[in-house]
């Protein structure tokens, strides 16, 4: 039978496996951040199919699969699904030295793989509004002395300038400060929800020229709180319209034209991609 070690071994190969990436540190950072450290204790509630399964007993290498692990059964808030978060971290790529603002940490086990791979000097912003979920990340985190936990809306605070933004909950339009946080060659990844009929995993890149997005997988999150709303949209997209958006801009620098495909009262989003002659100097 295996044991532990043979399990989160075996897990940390999958999880570099379906991440796409080729740094070897991703594989390290899933096997040695304890899955089990960031949980209540067992046995746990896990989803399958939209069902929940007990675990049958405690034993922390039944954790090592590609699992949903509830949190919060109220409320829908689990530890997320491992092969998602592996392939949305192998997107983003996070760097030696970067500074990543965590938005919906949880009680923080992804915040502690994402500290990994930005040491020795890099940093996490975590931020979490369910105030018992902050308070279980702020000692869960503890033994991450580069992680910093905010137990707040993080859709009104104000974010570090970061080189990644991770977001772990619905969006329908990510906030001007988020955009404005985000430094030349950053990455923001976040679920665009703008609609019922739209759930998609969204990446957006600062270059010179503006922000590129694309749009890469089906994903669903519950709702973030403060940037989920869409009574104010002008315009929303169709799910034909949202796999083809390539870029989004703030209304300070451009004002939507005909190749908008969501527009919001703060950003829009385009089907162009941005070309550096559209960036305002």
């Amino acid at each position: 039978m295996a044991g532990l070690a043979q399990m989160q071994a075996l897990y940390a190969r999958m999880m570099a496996a379906h991440s796409g990436s080729t740094d070897p540190r991703l594989e390290r950072a899933f096997s040695i951040v304890p899955r089990e450290a960031f949980l209540p204790p067992g046995p746990w509630t896990i989803m399958a199919n939209g069902r929940r399964v007990e675990t049958p007993s405690a034993d922390p290498s039944l954790l090592y699969q590609n699992v949903l692990v509830a949190l919060n059964r109220t409320k829908g808030i689990n530890n997320g699904e491992p092969f998602l978060h592996a392939a949305w971290i192998g997107r983003v790529a996070p760097q030696p030295g970067e500074i990543v603002s965590h938005i919906g940490a949880g009680t923080g086990y992804y915040s502690a793989i994402l500290s990994m791979l930005v040491l020795p000097t890099g940093k996490v912003h975590a931020y979490e509004i369910e105030p018992d979920l902050a308070d279980q990340a702020r000692e869960n985190l503890e033994p991450f002395e580069n992680v910093e936990v905010h137990a707040c809306d993080a859709s009104a605070a104000e974010l570090p300038a970061s080189d990644v933004i991770y977001v772990n909950a619905g969006v329908a339009a990510p906030p001007t400060g988020w955009m404005q946080a985000l430094r030349p060659g950053a990455r923001m990844i976040f679920p665009w929800r703008p609609s019922a009929d739209v759930a998609l995993a969204m990446l957006v890149t600062r270059t010179e020229a503006g922000f590129a997005c694309l749009p890469f997988m089906r994903a669903w999150f519950i709702a973030c709180v403060g940037a989920s709303d869409t009574a104010s949209a002008r315009r929303l997209p169709t799910a034909e319209e949202a796999w083809r958006t390539r870029s989004v801009w703030l209304h300070g620098e451009r004002q939507p034209d005909e190749t908008a495909t969501a527009v919001f009262d703060h950003l829009w989003f385009s089907s162009a991609p941005p070309k550096r002659q559209d960036a305002v100097a």
